[in-house]
């Protein structure tokens, strides 16, 4: 994830040159951005005949896509999904003619709704998978991951949307950790990272607040706009590193005293006297203290 933001593309450029050279970017094939996206190559090639979607920068016969396609796709989605027709969002884009250019129309829409990770899909044949998860890669395993969308079926194969949890999977569950534990634990958590998300997203994004829900900021407002998205973004990520790992530290301290104070019990034939918060505020509101 960029640092930085990224230069916006100018009215006129191709896709490929949103970025400078210096800044990081993702880059993709069709097949990968139909999948991040949650579309299909034959939806990209549609959209691209119509105009909505930009065509990708051409390497001798392959076509690279990068964050400009992703966040260009989940707008399109979005405005599907709330019952607008193809015709009308290539109305509205080709509307945008009230003083913004491209350059700011992208650089935003590229600032809010580009991917958060760096991470590219790869894709596993089963016996990878056997590999990596030993006999724990079961039928109703796969079949768990793939619920909870950390796999994706690809005909024989799986495609994993990220490569590095996968793999940290892996490790656990070779360290003894069932797969159906750490499946479970997954989709425990799930909905409190949804929520967590949410809030830090709605951090990010209220740069808009101060404009009108239906209009888009003044051109002259959007390239400081842009910036101060891009600056807020890793800030996010750091905030929620530093709150997960107070998390795992206080979860982990009590799971350590309940152990101990068990081991305790058993060794004494009987339970402390008192926990160690009852014994400190005992000692508080002991006479002449």
């Amino acid at each position: 994830m960029p640092n930085t933001p990224p230069p916006a593309p100018a009215l006129s450029a191709a896709p490929h040159e949103v970025s400078g050279s210096d800044a990081p970017r993702n880059e993709y094939t069709v097949d990968e951005l139909a999948r991040v996206t949650d579309t299909t190559v034959r939806n990209v090639r549609a959209y691209q005949d119509r105009g909505l979607l930009a065509p990708p920068e051409k390497r001798g016969r392959v076509g690279v896509y990068d964050d400009t396609h992703v966040s260009r796709l989940k707008l399109i989605n979005h405005l599907l999904a709330r019952g607008y027709t193809l015709a009308n969002i290539q109305d509205l884009i080709k509307a945008v003619d009230e003083g913004h250019d491209l350059r700011s129309i992208l650089g935003l829409e590229t600032a809010i709704g580009g991917r958060w990770s760096r991470e590219r899909p790869k894709k596993y044949s089963l016996i990878e998978l056997l590999q990596m998860f030993g006999d724990k890669a079961s039928p109703s395993a796969l079949g768990k991951a793939v619920d909870l969308g950390l796999l994706e079926r690809d005909g024989l194969s799986f495609v994993s949307g990220s490569p590095t949890a996968l793999a940290a999977g892996a490790t656990m569950a070779k360290e003894g950790i069932p797969l159906a534990d750490l499946l479970d634990a997954v989709g425990i958590a799930r909905p409190h990272f949804n929520a967590v998300a949410k809030a830090l997203v709605d951090l990010v994004v209220r740069q808009l607040d101060r404009y009108d829900a239906d209009a888009l900021p003044p051109p002259a407002d959007v390239p400081a706009l842009i910036e101060a998205i891009w600056r807020v973004r890793p800030l996010a990520m750091v905030l929620v590193e530093s709150e997960m790992n107070r998390a795992l530290e206080e979860a982990s301290g009590d799971y350590l005293g309940d152990r101990v104070a068990a081991i305790m019990k058993k060794k004494l034939g009987h339970a402390p006297e008192g926990t160690p918060a009852e014994q400190g505020a005992s000692k508080k509101t002991k006479p002449g203290k």
